[in-house]
């Protein structure tokens, strides 16, 4: 861009700059302050311009102390009021701050220095930190701030529209539930999710590692994306590295921080369905269409009933009984920190506490309680540097939540919400629910059903608690004998339990669903883990240009324990302990009689790791840069032989803007850093030991999956049983680690001093040797199939990244944040006898359907697998027509039928023949966008993420063939009912293909865009005179809108139909709704 252009982009913004700034009622001053400023003012003017002598627009030009201030206009020039012995304050986005004197002279010309302090920000890259331009692979870096500002309880959900190449879906929209996530695709069908490692001990994996984190007390989060910045962590980092360092104390006076926020939730979006006229119309035509006869409603439903919706009365809405109207929700944290030269602290406290929007007097809930202490302690220095630091990071959390179930059509509190008949009223006059026991005489058993009255009484498990708890306590020492030479020791070990408790009352919700008994069900687990860790930095004296350091490691990591105990009870009413029937409280094993189950183990394998790494890096004059990564892992989930693994990277960069044939584009670029990575990762996630055949032990009192031991058969088969070993499982040692390889070239650019930052990647992951179970002979008598390496995948992509900040007048700052990325997936190799993976998982859609979700060589992992169809049969005659011309028809077809694809041209229409790649759930691109702006203490955000380019598989009802009597959605009113009517949705019928097959009938496009937050706030410790450091208030509307066309209740959809399958996602059998949540609240800093 030139000078002239330039000019005339900046014209209207420098010169409405230039108004505010001179306006009076802008910058008003004390009265007794200009009169007496007046006597010896002067007009001061003169040009601010950059190192090159070119005009800076709209640089701001102040009187210190002052609120007199200009800015430049599109030559550079200024002028203000001032008098002799003032100090001027230049400023301008992307250089360094300048003070002047004025003296004699009126003209004070301004030379800015270009600020480089951005390009010199430290980012965390495992084991060290480095200077941002200085960084050769592709890492991304949110700020606590950020996060903080969303309001969440996990951060993950702060850091959808922040971080390119990084998918985020939620598993569940309910209170504290975790995330999938996935960096730059899926690249295995096991754990597939990063590593996480917080202030530098491995915590685990993303998905639901950063619950247990008060995101106030997160200082940044670093995102290792390429194998080349990943492969100091090896064995663990295929699919990337998440990198959480949280707050340490600063220097300086003690300071105390409370953020603390309320908020009212409610459903910001619900399916559609049917009233109670529009449901016995859709009744009538589905008998009809079936078995030639209307439906004799009198015969099914009583008449009082038929007589209210008669006189208008529109049916019960089972959605409103659900909800929970202005869910409550609160949080507040509480830090001090400060320090001295010597010592350093920063001490957290944090309470949430979040209500659900469904379940009525039993909505889900989640609470959470926590606290950190991080401190570090110089014990001996010099002039020069630390010689002697000690420091720790101790942390606590307890988690408390009421969960309900979701995620399939066979245990799921959402499906009965949306598919229940209208016609069934919840409540008695008395306000008590209505039961199939007392209240079904006149109805058929296949219409009453009374959710809610098994959902009060803890069907679906809808009565429980869980709960969980850690500490994690981290010591470490730096020596540093010599300048710049650290060697640095940690030992961490961590502990953590959980128990959970679930209770069930008699119910009676249909003829189906109901239990007479009172039941407990209960479990307990706990565990815990120590690591130890060495490494020795070296920053090498400077020779000329070239500066080298270099780091070597060692680290073991351990599981020592873990114990585990479960029982459930079952008691009659007959054979009932009285303090039972008090509830929640005494639905405990001392009052229950009869047990029906239990389990339990004390594990005492422990599992380990251990590794060797180092790191060198290297640049001459900060120009050309190189770094190399290798590391070398052991794990004892291997069989000898197997066990170690070497992963090695290199990347190198060249900052073209340190060149001196670039020093005529400073005007316009001013920073460009071309880099290239390759490396490798790797995956160990597999349980222990599977390398051998594992002993399962087969209980003696309940029936289980494992063998039968007895001295007869009669005894075997009549369930009488004798404790006996087995083999489990198949043993396999020639398992080994799962290796993912990953090329990237990129590049990182400022331009126009520093006001638009731009960052793009292109990359190619390839993961070979997947974890994988393999499919299980049954011949050869064990439960469980071996463990193989047994698939591999490739994905492709791009990342955008792009940022402009600027400010107006110096008080108007603003920013614009825009990322994309696109990923394609691909399946290269899988060592099945069938060539696929999910064949044999039915049911996922809706009872007793077919797969839906595969994975198959030459498509992404977990495409959806059915039948396309080409619109729906109008005529009698179109059939004929098309049979007679030789088109594959179905012999059973009708108008109203799909008109089904001959995907294989085989003149034939069947399931398995016919059915291929309809839809994919992982989106081809994904996009975030953050504004925001602030002006004298008011302070305006925005964020929002979108996904597009994937589908979902949709499914509230469990197909007309188990019953037909269930409600429908709206869409149903696009039914076909006669020629013309509809090309999209079938006639409707008991038991055709139409709703059998997994189809595109069930799929739809649900690409979305969500406004996630916009927040206005304002900091009067900013403009007025108190106590506080910052006293802000604000509100915040959270979750606003979704732009999408999915009729569904939300369309970011990462339920895998209840199959416990990872790598499935895209299955809405019935989810819980997203909310729409109102907060206010206030930071306070003193």
């Amino acid at each position: 861009m030139n000078l002239n252009k330039k000019k005339a982009v900046l014209l209207s913004c420098a010169g409405l700059a230039a108004l505010a700034c001179s306006s009076p009622q802008v910058f008003a001053a004390d009265p007794l302050s200009v009169s007496l400023a007046q006597q010896a003012e002067g007009q001061i003017y003169g040009t601010v311009s950059d190192i090159n002598g070119e005009p800076l627009i709209g640089a701001t030009v102040m009187v210190k102390g002052t609120q007199i201030g200009t800015a430049t206009d599109i030559d550079g020039k200024y002028q203000l009021k001032a008098k002799m012995g003032d100090t001027l304050l230049i400023s301008y986005v992307g250089y360094e701050t300048s003070e002047v004197k004025v003296g004699d002279s009126p003209e004070i010309n301004i030379v800015l220095q270009e600020n480089n302090e951005s390009l010199d920000e430290l980012v965390v890259v495992g084991y060290g930190t480095q200077k941002k331009k200085l960084v050769t692979g592709a890492t991304l870096q949110v700020s606590g701030d950020q996060i903080a500002q969303m309001n969440t309880s996990n951060a993950l959900a702060a850091m959808q529209s922040n971080a390119p190449g990084v998918q985020i879906t939620q598993s569940s929209s309910q209170p504290g539930k975790g995330y999938k996530v996935n960096i730059r695709g899926m690249g295995t069908i096991g754990e597939s999710s990063p590593l996480l490692v917080i202030d530098g001990i491995v915590s685990g994996t993303a998905n639901d590692g950063l619950n247990g984190i008060n995101p106030n007390d997160i200082e940044t989060i670093d995102v290792l994306k390429d194998a080349a910045s990943a492969a100091i962590y090896g064995a663990r980092a295929a699919n990337g590295v998440i990198l959480v360092t949280t707050k340490q104390g600063k220097e300086g006076k003690i300071s105390i921080t409370y953020d603390g926020f309320a908020g009212w939730s409610n459903p910001y979006r619900r399916p559609g369905s049917l009233n109670a006229q529009q449901y016995m119309q859709v009744i009538n035509e589905t008998n009809f269409n079936t078995y030639g006869t209307p439906t004799n409603w009198g015969a099914l439903v009583p008449q009082a009933i038929l007589d209210k919706v008669n006189n208008g009365w529109k049916g019960e809405d089972w959605f409103d009984i659900y909800r929970n109207k202005n869910a409550f929700q609160h949080s507040h944290a509480v830090t001090v920190a400060g320090g001295n030269e010597r010592s350093k602290f920063s001490i957290s406290v944090n309470y949430s506490d979040q209500e659900g929007i469904l379940g009525g007097k039993n909505a889900s809930d989640y609470k959470r309680y926590g606290g950190r202490i991080n401190s570090e302690h110089i014990l001996l220095k010099n002039d020069e540097h630390s010689i002697i630091t000690l420091g720790e990071n101790v942390s606590y959390w307890y988690h408390s939540s009421h969960d309900l179930a979701e995620g399939n059509g066979y245990w799921n509190i959402m499906q009965p919400v949306y598919a229940n008949s209208p016609l069934v009223p919840a409540f008695r006059e008395d306000g008590t629910p209505t039961n199939f026991s007392q209240d079904g005489a006149g109805w058929s058993s296949m219409i009453f059903n009374n959710p809610y009255e098994g959902f009060i009484n803890g069907q679906y498990s809808s009565l429980n608690r869980s709960r969980d708890f850690g500490v994690g306590a981290t010591f470490y020492w730096i020596v540093e004998p010599i300048k710049n030479l650290k060697y640095r020791g940690q030992i961490n070990t961590g502990y953590s339990g959980s128990n959970y408790r679930g209770i069930t009352k008699p119910y009676s919700a249909s003829s189906t669903s109901a239990s007479a008994n009172y039941g407990l069900d209960q479990n307990a687990t706990q565990s815990s883990s120590m690591s130890i860790e060495n490494t020795i930095s070296y920053v090498l004296p400077t020779f000329g240009k070239n500066n080298i350091d270099v780091l070597i490691g060692q680290s073991i990591e351990k599981s020592n324990w873990a114990t585990s105990m479960a029982m459930t009870f079952s008691d009659s009413p007959d054979n009932l302990n009285s303090l039972v029937m008090n509830g929640w409280d005494f639905t405990i094993p001392s009052n229950m009689a009869n047990m029906t189950g239990y389990s339990g183990y004390d594990n005492p394998k422990e599992g380990r790791i251990a590794s060797f790494f180092g790191r060198v890096n290297y640049n001459f004059d900060e120009k050309y840069l190189l770094t190399a990564i290798v590391r070398r892992d052991g794990s004892n989930n291997f069989a000898r032989g197997h066990r170690w693994h070497t992963y090695p990277s290199v990347s190198a960069g060249w900052v073209i803007t340190n060149e001196k044939f670039m020093e005529n584009t400073y005007n316009v670029l001013d920073f460009l850093k071309i880099r290239a990575s390759w490396g490798q990762n790797g995956n160990c996630q597999v349980g222990n030991f599977y390398y051998l055949s594992n002993i399962g032990f087969s209980p003696t009192d309940y029936a289980d999956y494992g063998y039968k031991f007895s001295s007869d058969m009669l005894n075997t088969v009549n369930g009488v049983y004798q404790t006996g070993a087995y083999a489990k499982n198949v043993p396999n040692e020639n398992l080994t680690w799962e290796t993912s390889e990953q090329w990237d070239l990129g590049l990182d650019a400022r331009l126009l001093q520093s006001r638009l930052a731009v960052t793009f990647d292109w990359y190619i992951k390839k993961t070979k040797d997947w974890l994988v179970q393999a499919p299980l002979n049954d011949v050869l008598g064990y439960e469980e199939a071996a463990m193989i390496n047994g698939g591999d995948v490739e994905n492709r992509g791009v990342e955008l990244g792009l940022s402009w900040s600027d400010n107006i007048g110096g008080d108007f700052l603003y920013h614009v944040n825009v990322n994309a990325a696109y990923n394609k997936n691909k399946v290269t190799r899988l060592a099945t006898s069938s060539g696929k993976i999910g064949d044999n998982l039915s049911s996922s859609l809706f009872e007793n359907s077919s797969y839906v979700s595969l994975v198959e060589v030459g498509h992404p992992i977990g495409y959806f697998s059915g039948m396309s169809h080409s619109g729906i049969w109008q005529t009698q005659e179109q059939i004929e027509a098309a049979r007679a011309e030789g088109q594959a028809v179905l012999p059973t077809a009708q108008p109203g039928d799909f008109i089904w694809d001959d995907y294989n041209h085989d003149g034939v229409i069947t399931l398995d023949g016919d059915r291929h790649e309809i839809g994919d759930p992982n989106p081809d691109w994904t996009l975030g966008i953050n504004l925001g702006f602030s002006y004298k203490g008011f302070d305006f955000s925005a964020a929002g993420s979108g996904a597009f380019g994937m589908q979902a598989m949709q499914c509230y009802r469990t197909a007309l063939l188990a019953n037909q009597y269930l409600n429908y959605t709206a869409d149903v009113l696009d039914r076909w009912h006669g020629a013309g009517t509809s090309n999209s949705v079938p006639r409707l019928v008991v038991g055709s293909e139409n709703n059998q097959w997994i189809s595109t009938y069930y799929m739809q496009n649900c690409d979305y865009f969500k406004l996630q937050n916009i927040t206005i706030g304002y900091d009067f410790a900013n403009r007025f005179k108190t106590p506080f450091q910052q006293l802000r208030l604000y509100c915040q509307l959270q979750n606003l809108c979704t732009i999408t066309k999915y009729t569904g209740v939300d369309p970011e959809i990462g339920s895998n139909g209840g199959t416990n399958a990872n790598w499935i996602r895209g299955i809405d059998t019935g989810l819980y709704p997203s909310a729409r949540s109102f907060v206010v609240g206030v930071t306070v800093k003193f």
